[in-house]
């Protein structure tokens, strides 16, 4: 797969900087359409459940996202529910899956 830009490089950075402070399987990072930028890793509580992108979203849009430009996930699944989440938000935002190494292991871009 392709190289990430410099942009959603510094996504990938942010990614792994909270998958370490959390010590999950992942991390993701969003950048909203004003550039600003939310990490999170997963939550694994007892009362609520949420994937890292899941977590990146909520972030984001409790702290007034309106919308994406694109999402990193470090260690997550093709079948994350928090791609939903971003959809939901801007169907044209990218979502690129990486693996642990930061190599590209999927990336779709609609709009």
């Amino acid at each position: 797969m392709s190289e990430l830009d410099p942009e959603d490089n510094k996504l990938l950075v942010l990614a792994r900087g909270a998958q370490g402070r959390t010590g999950g399987a992942s991390g993701a990072a969003v950048r909203d359409t004003d550039g600003r930028t939310y990490a999170a890793g997963e939550v694994a509580l007892t009362t609520l459940r949420l994937t890292a992108l899941q977590a990146a979203v909520a972030a984001a849009i409790s702290s007034g996202a309106e919308g994406f430009e694109a999402a990193v996930v470090l260690g997550g699944d093709a079948d994350d529910a928090g791609i939903d989440a971003v959809r939901e938000v801007s169907a044209s935002a990218s979502v690129i899956r990486v693996d642990r190494t930061g190599a590209v292991r999927s990336e779709v871009h609609r709009g």
